[in-house]
């Protein structure tokens, strides 16, 4: 591992892309031991297709069950998370708490991400937020639910303190060892304000923020990252703003094996990050000591999603270059999957049944990045692709 302030290399690879039927010259930052390639590199499989809203987060539970979500980004949105049930989305746990008529602390307002933890329990990550504007106390939060009943169980707000105004929830991880109940670990990705790890003891409710406007979680200044060959920049319809650099903050997290690192990356970077999950969870410790923790491993390439498995690797998606990369304990990476299909890679989950699951929902051809035009081509997918590891369950021993 090497000091956060350090670098790790990387090699430049020329060669032709094909994109929208044209091939073009480009040349493509691919970390060390990645092996890039055209076509599949291990067959995905399509395992639904979504014609309504863009989906984000997927999550698969110990039982087979599929559960994904749908953030109010601008889409129009009947529920924002759902189970697919026969091929298709129904709302879950119930309409009634995807009801836009409730008091925000009562309902789902907008979710960025759905994970299944370690005892089967599914955890429903609310942002709060629509259409990335401010949030208020009730919007951000954490709803667990029981999946032997598909009810309610646990409802955690998160303060003002904790969940600022420009605060976006993005994704969560959990070791279930922990404290009296377990500690979840989030990442806050937003474009606006301070990025950082939020902890959550899940049996007080209590929460925290740790590597608050750390380098390590922001996004890299000026970051231009190229997707379908072209540069992906913020292009708001003319008249209505700038042309901008994109700007999201610490957003993929996947916890070791061990429960001992978690791993983190900005979107707006191709750099891969890791912090003590004692530290992080360790409240008398200062901001500083928690900050010496963190290992920056170098250029992983421009991912969105991460996730692990039982087997100490980290699986990193590649969104300029549609594909899925796993790295191994001593730094070396190997493309597990690459298809053309593979239309930015967003939420990837391990599941028990040895599948990789994960999104592809054409994120970088929305209205937002075009000046207003939406490029984007339904159906948005779900694939998967088989694995030889099943997913991190970091829970008390029995």
């Amino acid at each position: 591992m090497k000091a956060f302030t350090q670098k790790t290399s990387y090699f430049m690879r020329t060669g032709f892309c094909t994109a929208a039927g044209a091939s073009v010259l480009v040349t493509l930052a691919i970390p060390l031991g990645a092996k890039p390639s055209s076509g599949t590199v291990s067959r995905i499989e399509s395992v639904a297709q979504f014609y309504g809203p863009m989906p984000t987060g997927v999550t698969v539970s110990h039982q087979g069950r599929i559960f994904v979500n749908y953030p109010r980004w601008g889409d129009p949105v009947k529920f924002t998370v759902g189970e697919l049930r026969h091929g298709r989305a129904v709302p879950f746990p119930d309409m009634n708490w995807n009801r836009r008529d409730r008091p925000q602390a009562d309902r789902l307002v907008a979710v960025q991400s759905v994970v299944v933890d370690p005892l089967d329990r599914l955890w429903i990550l609310d942002t709060g937020s629509v259409k990335f504007g401010p949030t208020s106390f009730g919007g951000p939060k954490l709803v667990g639910v029981d999946l032997r009943t598909n009810r309610v169980i646990k409802k955690i707000l998160f303060p003002p303190t904790v969940a600022l105004k420009t605060t976006y929830l993005n994704d969560i991880r959990f070791d279930l060892r922990r404290g009296a109940a377990g500690m979840a670990f989030i990442t806050d990705s937003s474009d606006k304000g301070p990025n950082g790890i939020i902890v959550v003891d899940l049996a007080t409710g209590r929460s925290w923020r740790r590597l608050h406007d750390h380098p390590s979680t922001k996004a890299e200044p000026k970051f231009l990252p190229f997707v379908e060959n072209q540069p992906l920049m913020k292009r708001p319809p003319k008249g209505q703003g700038k042309v901008d650099y994109i700007k999201m903050g610490s957003d993929g997290i996947a916890i070791s094996n061990d429960g001992k690192r978690l791993f983190y990356c900005p979107l707006a970077s191709r750099h891969l990050y890791s912090v003590s999950v004692d530290a992080l969870a360790d409240q008398k410790m200062s901001d500083a000591q928690v900050a010496a923790t963190v290992v920056d491993h170098g250029i992983k390439g421009a991912s969105d999603g991460l996730e692990s498995d039982d087997k100490g690797r980290v699986y990193v998606t590649d969104y300029e270059h549609n594909a899925i990369r796993r790295r191994f304990p001593d730094g070396h990476y190997e493309t597990v999957a690459q298809d053309s299909r593979m239309l930015w890679p967003d939420t990837m989950s391990v599941a028990t049944n040895h599948y990789l699951y994960f999104t592809a929902n054409q994120l970088h051809r929305q209205p937002s990045y075009h000046y207003g035009k939406d490029l984007r081509k339904k159906p948005y997918h779900l694939f998967r692709v088989k694995i030889d590891a099943g997913p991190v369950l970091l829970r008390p021993a029995r």
